[in-house]
């Protein structure tokens, strides 16, 4: 099936709406919560246990699956649902936010962006043509345009070079893509926190006609009331028809704050990163499983939590498990905060079908914070 987008239904209150976005690996509906799989796997967990936790979408990174283990080989094995054996949706970031990370390993020119490589000090130049011809060999559903992940703080000047820098990546990644009917290629809206610069980016990319259309550049270190700005001023100009990606976040707080602002996609490694380091979401907020606190905790990470860990182990447990430096730990946390923010998402889906969406953001808040 070719990609499209289909809105289904918009909270009476607020901007929070529903919708399904058909690909050819099948659909997901939105809002959604993409878990994320950098190097073709969410860390510490199966994709058959992502299915059980109900993922419809996952999230791989082109930077480090063009350095390992190389998108030819990817592209032999039948392309990367193939190769992680993943038969639901996936979207390919291009590279854009290494642009940012890995900046002491990088130099923007006219002809791209040149990587060392983090692994064994290569060279390699990253641009539209390269970013598009990997992302077509990597044959994931959705892939981005190749962008400029502007830094925080920045300066109006930069921030103003850096977006005019995605505009032109953008019509060049859209040039040079190959697969039209088969992938759908998203615009990313850059411009830091200025809002005159991100008007102008979203209207530019909105005249190129993308699939869909991505916000990129936030949370990266500035306050959340800059953020939820910017989307507040993004919200009415990108087209209503078109799926919204806000990239990279986040908290359970943001993603709300996402959700009443007409966002339809989020990403972040906070959920299996946080797990990894023994801490854990719960609707009374985080704790972090290895405080001596929870050396005698018999109780469930929350007690309300359906997943399979707090079905079966106490807090306890997982802290002797963390303490002793064994997997089954961290795998169990990881799959808590994944089913968390996934339960998240599917109330939010049913509160906006309610019209009640501003009550359950309200009612999870109270709780969480």
């Amino acid at each position: 099936m070719s990609f499209k987008f289909e809105l289904l239904n918009q909270d009476a209150n607020c901007s929070a709406r529903l919708g399904k976005v058909y690909t050819k690996n099948g659909l997901f509906n939105t809002p959604i919560f993409m878990p994320v799989g950098t190097q073709g796997t969410v860390k510490a967990i199966s994709p058959r246990e992502l299915k059980e936790l109900g993922a419809e979408i996952i999230l791989a990174n082109t930077y480090h699956l063009y350095l390992r283990p190389g998108h030819k080989l990817i592209e032999k094995a039948g392309g990367l649902h193939k190769f992680i054996s993943w038969d639901r949706p996936i979207l390919t970031d291009s590279g854009g936010f290494q642009v940012m990370s890995l900046a002491k390993l990088r130099k923007i020119d006219k002809n791209g962006v040149t990587f060392q490589s983090h692994i064994d000090g290569s060279y390699h130049l990253f641009n539209p043509k390269k970013v598009i011809e990997i992302q077509n060999a990597l044959n994931a559903d959705i892939i981005m345009c190749f962008d400029e992940c502007t830094p925080y703080p920045t300066t109006y000047e930069y921030a103003k070079k850096s977006a005019e820098i995605t505009i032109k990546w953008a019509r060049e990644c859209k040039q040079f893509h190959k697969k039209v009917n088969t992938q759908a290629l998203f615009g990313i809206v850059q411009g830091s926190i200025y809002p005159e610069l991100r008007i102008q980016n979203a209207m530019q990319l909105i005249e190129m006609d993308f699939q869909g259309y991505a916000i990129g550049g936030l949370s990266v270190g500035e306050e959340k009331p800059i953020m939820y700005k910017i989307l507040n001023i993004l919200n009415p100009i990108l087209p209503q028809n078109k799926p919204r990606y806000l990239m990279g976040v986040g908290s359970p707080e943001d993603i709300l704050e996402g959700i009443e602002q007409g966002i339809d996609m989020f990403d972040c490694v906070m959920p299996t990163r946080n797990a990894r380091n023994g801490m854990v979401f719960t609707r009374n907020g985080k704790l972090v499983i290895r405080n001596a606190i929870y050396k005698q905790d018999l109780r469930p990470i929350d007690d309300q939590c359906t997943c399979y860990a707090c079905k079966n182990f106490s807090r306890a447990y997982i802290r002797h498990l963390f303490n002793v430096e064994e997997i089954l730990g961290l795998r169990l946390t990881t799959i808590h905060n994944l089913h968390f923010y996934l339960q998240i998402i599917n109330k939010a889906r049913k509160a906006i079908i309610e019209n009640r969406y501003l009550e359950f953001k309200k009612d999870f808040l109270a709780t969480y914070n």
